[in-house]
C-alpha cells in the first residue's frame, strides 16, 4: 500500500582540492578540464580528465628570467625537500626584496603574488596581486599592459576564491565577492577571450566545492562571452543537475551533444540527466518496465541506453559508463544486460567504491524480484560491509553506505517474513535492519532520508507508532518529501487514524511530482474504501489508472471496492489485472481467492434459483 522509495544509490564524488591555474607552462590545447564525476538518484555524469586530480594549465602571455627562475625551481624538484623549501624559501625573500625596492614594479608584486598563491598562501597573494594591479592601472594609457593586468586579474580572482575556500566549508560566496569576480571577467574576456579557460575551471573549482549556485552564476557568465566552450557548458550542465534543476540542466547537454558528439562528456552527460530525471522514479509494484510504465520514461532510458552505447564505442575502459549503461537496462526491464554491464564495470573498476556499491545493489533487486535469497544476499552484505571497512571516509558517504547495508538486511526480513523463519531468526534480521538505519542518522542526524528510511523500515514491520516518529521527523527535515509524507498517511491509516491519514494524503498530493500521484491517490481511494465512502474511493482509484494503467495496488484497491459493493466478476476481473502486472502481490492472489469462491457460489445460487 505505501508508495515506498529508495535511499540514493550512488555514493557522491568525493571533493577535490581546489586546483589554481599554473601561470608557468605553455597553454593547453584545449580549455581545460571538463566536468568531475556526477552522483541523486542512482545516477552519474563523466568529465574529461587525463588523470585523478589534473594541474591545469592557462594561457601565459610573460616569459622572462624571473619567470623562468621559477619553472627551474618547480621542475628540479617534483617532491618536498629541504633543498627545494630552501630554493623557495629564498626566492620568496628575494622577491619580497625586490619588491620593497621597486615599489612601483608591477611585475615584481604580480610574481610575489604568483609565489603566495602557490605555496597556498592566498591571503597574502591578494595583497600582492592587488598591487600589481593597482599600478597597471595606474599607468598612463600608452604605457599599459592589458595582457598581464588581465593575468593579474584572473590570479587575484582565483586567490580570493582559495581564500574563502581554505576552510574546506561548501559555503557560497560572498555577494561582494562574487561581484568581485564577475568584474574581472567581464574585463578579462574583454581583453582577450582566450582566458575562458581559466574561468571555466574557477566555475570547476566551485563546482568541486559544493557552491553550485556560485558555479551557475561564473560559468552562465563565461558562456555570455564565449557560447562555443564546451567545458563550461558540460560544467554548467552538471551545477544545474547537482542543484536539482533538471530541465537546465537537459537544455545544457542537449545544446552541447548537439555541438559536438565527440565531446568526451557529452553523450554520458546526457545521458546520466535522462536517468536521473526519469530512471529514479519509483512507480511501484507492475509499474516499472511494463505496459503499466510510463512512456516518456521508457523512451528516455532508450535514449539513455543509446547514448552510453556510442560512448562504450569512445571508450570502452570507463567503469562509470557501464554502471550508468546497467542503470538505463534496469529501467527497461533487462535485469540480464543490467548484470552484465555491472560485471564489466566492477572488471575495470575494482577498487571502486561506487562500483561495488552499486554490484551489491543489484543484487539486493534481484532478490527482492525472484524472492529466492541464495547466496545473492550474503554477497551484498559483505560486499556493503567491505565498503565500510576499506572505503576512505572522504571519499564515501557514510550514511548511504549503511543505508545500503540496512537494505541488504531489509530485505532479509522482508522474504524470511514470507516464508516459515523462526521467530528468533525474524526478530534477529529486524533488528540488524533498525541498527544500520540508526547507524546512519548517528553518521548524519539532518540527514532526512535516513530518518524516511527507518520510519518505512518500522512501518513494513508493523510498528506503527514508531513509523510515525520517524517520518516526522523525515518531514521535518525535508518537509517537501512527498514520499516520507505518503507513508506517513499509510501509517496513520493503518493505526486507525483516518482524519490525520487523509490529511497527511492531501499533503502529500500537493508536493508530489506528476509521476509520483498515483500512488497516493491509490491510497487515498483505498481510504475512502475504509470510510465507505466508495463513490469517492472508485474515483481516486480511477485517476490512479488513468496515469498509471499497470499500477497493481491500484487494480487491487479498485477489486475491494468492487467486492463491497457486491460486483464479484468484476472484482476478479481487477485483482487478476493486479497479478498480471505484479505476480508477487499477495494481497491480490488472496482477495482472488477468495473472490472466486463467493462469485462461483453466487452463480450457483442463481443456477438454483432458475430451475
Amino acid at each position: 500500500m505505501a508508495g515506498k522509495s529508495l535511499a540514493r544509490e550512488d555514493l557522491p564524488v568525493p571533493r577535490k582540492l581546489p586546483v589554481i591555474a599554473d601561470l608557468n607552462v605553455d597553454p593547453p590545447d584545449s580549455d581545460g578540464e571538463d566536468c568531475s564525476l556526477l552522483p541523486g538518484s542512482s545516477i552519474r555524469s563523466i568529465c574529461r580528465n587525463n588523470e585523478e586530480v589534473k594541474k591545469v594549465k592557462t594561457i601565459s602571455t610573460v616569459k622572462d628570467a624571473d619567470v623562468m627562475e621559477i619553472e627551474e625551481a618547480d621542475q628540479q624538484c617534483q617532491g618536498i625537500s629541504v633543498s627545494r623549501e630552501e630554493k623557495v624559501s629564498s626566492l620568496k625573500a628575494g622577491l619580497i626584496h625586490v619588491a620593497r625596492k621597486m615599489p612601483k614594479n608591477a611585475h615584481c608584486h604580480f610574481l610575489l603574488g604568483l609565489m603566495y598563491q602557490r605555496l597556498s598562501q592566498p591571503q597574502k597573494a591578494v595583497i600582492a596581486l592587488e598591487k600589481a594591479s593597482e599600478i597597471l592601472l595606474g599607468c598612463e594609457e600608452e604605457n599599459r599592459r592589458p595582457d598581464l593586468l588581465s593575468l593579474v586579474q584572473i590570479h587575484h580572482a582565483q586567490c580570493v576564491l582559495q581564500a574563502s575556500s581554505g576552510d574546506g566549508s561548501d559555503k557560497e560566496l560572498e555577494a561582494e565577492e562574487l561581484e568581485d569576480v564577475h568584474i574581472r571577467l567581464k574585463e578579462s574576456m574583454q581583453i582577450d577571450t582566450r582566458h575562458g579557460g581559466v574561468w571555466s575551471t574557477l566555475g570547476l573549482i566551485l563546482l568541486r566545492t559544493g557552491r553550485l549556485q556560485s558555479a551557475i552564476s561564473i560559468l552562465s557568465s563565461l558562456l555570455a562571452f564565449c557560447p562555443d566552450n564546451l567545458d563550461a557548458l558540460a560544467n554548467l550542465g552538471i551545477a544545474y543537475l547537482q542543484s536539482g534543476n533538471l530541465e537546465l540542466s537537459a537544455k545544457c547537454f542537449q545544446e552541447l551533444v548537439l555541438k559536438d558528439q565527440n565531446h568526451p562528456a557529452a553523450l554520458v552527460n546526457y545521458a546520466a540527466m535522462l536517468l536521473c530525471k526519469y530512471g529514479s522514479i519509483i512507480s511501484g509494484p507492475g509499474a516499472s518496465a511494463d505496459e503499466g510504465a510510463f512512456p516518456e520514461q521508457i523512451e528516455a532510458a532508450n535514449v539513455a541506453k543509446e547514448c552510453l552505447l556510442e560512448a562504450t564505442k569512445g571508450d570502452s575502459k570507463v567503469g562509470t559508463i557501464w554502471v550508468n549503461l546497467s542503470n538505463a537496462y534496469y529501467v527497461l526491464g533487462d535485469h540480464k544486460n543490467a548484470r552484465r554491464c555491472l560485471e564489466q564495470a566492477a572488471k575495470l573498476e575494482p577498487n571502486i567504491m561506487s562500483t561495488r556499491y552499486a554490484v551489491a545493489l543489484l543484487r539486493i533487486k534481484d532478490v527482492e524480484r525472484s524472492q529466492d535469497p541464495a547466496d545473492q544476499l550474503l554477497w551484498a552484505a559483505n560486499e556493503m560491509a567491505s565498503i565500510l571497512k576499506e572505503g576512505d571516509p572522504a571519499v564515501i558517504d557514510l550514511p548511504i553506505a549503511w543505508a545500503g547495508l540496512a537494505m541488504v538486511h531489509r530485505a532479509q526480513h522482508e522474504i524470511s517474513a514470507g516464508f516459515e523463519t523462526l521467530e528468533k531468526e525474524l526478530a534477529e534480521s529486524k533488528e540488524r535492519a533498525q541498527c544500520s538505519l540508526k547507524q546512519a542518522i548517528e553518521v548524519d542526524p539532518d540527514d532526512a532520508v535516513q530518518w524516511h528510511q527507518l520510519g518505512l523500515h518500522s512501518l513494513c514491520t508493523l510498528q506503527f507508532k514508531a513509523s510515525q516518529k520517524f517520518l516526522k521527523t523525515a518531514v521535518a527535515r525535508c518537509k517537501e518529501c512527498s514520499y516520507a509524507w505518503t507513508n506517513l498517511g499509510t501509517s496513520l491509516q493503518l493505526s486507525g487514524d483516518a482524519s490525520s491519514a487523509e490529511k497527511v494524503y492531501q499533503r502529500a498530493l500537493s508536493l508530489a511530482a506528476a509521476r509520483q500521484v498515483h500512488t497516493i491517490l491509490s491510497n487515498l481511494g483505498n481510504l475512502y474504501r475504509q470510510q465507505k465512502r466508495l463513490d469517492a474511493a472508485r474515483t481516486m482509484l480511477g485517476k490512479s489508472l488513468e496515469l498509471c494503467p499497470g499500477y497493481a495496488p491500484a487494480h487491487n484497491n479498485l477489486g475491494l471496492v468492487n467486492a463491497v459493493e457486491g460486483r464479484w466478476e468484476e472484482a476478479v476481473a481487477c485483482f487478476k489485472r493486479a497479478l498480471s502486472a505484479d505476480p508477487l502481490l499477495d494481497a491480490a492472489q488472496s482477495n482472488m481467492m477468495k473472490a472466486l469462491v463467493i462469485s462461483k457460489g453466487n452463480a450457483r445460487c442463481r443456477t438454483s434459483k432458475g430451475v
